[in-house]
Order: structure tokens, then C-alpha cells, then sequence
């Protein structure tokens, strides 16, 4: 039995259902489409978060499909940002609590803007990270929306 995060945690106190599921974890691969066979979940279903700082509004974060790649310039229209860029993997730690393919959009020491891309609300189930490597949470798109209070849109 995994223990919870705070993640979970913090799903627990909004009364929101999710599930747990464990996955043998590889410092050589954290790709999100890799953690998406291992959950056996499709890769549409499995959101990764990304740290980002915009040029007008500081840090903030994103989830979005695991086969897809997020479009800056849609992201940084959304965020009222000129431009936004990836945040150093080194500064991820210090600025949310979490480690590098263990960043989850919920519990940040800190919280940040989060921007969903729109998808994740036609899903009954979408798999995001616990906050620690190997374990991933099984939450409907537009729960994860609510406990984070994020903004949607077409971000991939």
C-alpha cells in the first residue's frame, strides 16, 4: 500500500475520488508517454506539468497530454504573457516541492497559475502525477480542474 501525498491529501479534503497506481520508476526514463505504459492508460490520458515562467506573470504551470507538446505561444496568450519559458530542471525542486517527474499540479509548496489544456475535461479518467516518482493519480479531467481551480484551453 502506497503511502498518500499530499497531493492526496489535498484531494481527501475536497472530497474528490481518485485511485492510486504504482509503477516501477526509471531515473533514465521519466518521459510521460513511458509512464503512460506503464499505468496502461493511453498517452491522451496522461497529463505531465510543466514549470514555466511567463515574462509578465512569474512562474506557473501547465498539464498537458503526454503525446503532446505544448505551444508557448498559445500558453502565453492564455496567461496574459508575451512569452513564457521552461523553467531550469534545477529550479523545479525549489520552486514547487517536487522533483522532476514526480511534479504534481496539486499541493505546490507554492501556488502557481495552472493552465490545463482543454482536453482533460473530456475524460472520465486522466492519470497525473502523486508528487513522487511512481506513483500517479486516477482523477476525472474536470476534478483535477476543480481542486486546482486552472484555467483551460488549447494549449498543445
Amino acid at each position: 500500500m502506497v503511502s498518500k501525498t499530499i497531493a492526496c491529501r489535498l484531494l481527501d479534503t475536497k472530497k474528490i475520488a481518485y485511485t492510486l497506481h504504482e509503477y516501477e520508476w526509471d531515473e533514465n526514463n521519466l518521459d510521460a508517454k513511458h509512464v503512460a505504459h506503464l499505468v496502461g492508460m493511453p498517452y491522451e490520458q496522461v497529463f505531465k506539468t510543466l514549470v514555466l515562467k511567463g515574462d509578465k506573470t512569474g512562474i506557473i504551470m501547465t498539464c498537458i497530454p503526454a503525446n503532446s507538446q505544448l505551444n508557448m505561444k498559445a500558453l502565453a496568450s492564455i496567461s496574459g504573457n508575451k512569452k513564457v519559458e521552461m523553467v531550469p530542471v534545477k529550479d523545479i525542486q525549489s520552486l514547487t516541492g517536487y522533483i522532476r517527474g514526480g511534479v504534481s499540479p496539486l499541493g505546490i509548496k507554492k501556488r502557481y497559475p495552472l493552465y490545463v489544456d482543454k482536453s482533460a475535461s473530456a475524460y472520465d479518467t486522466i492519470s497525473i502525477s502523486a508528487g513522487k516518482r511512481g506513483v500517479q493519480i486516477f482523477l476525472s479531467g474536470t476534478d483535477l480542474i476543480q481542486a486546482t481551480e486552472a484555467k483551460t484551453g488549447d494549449l498543445t
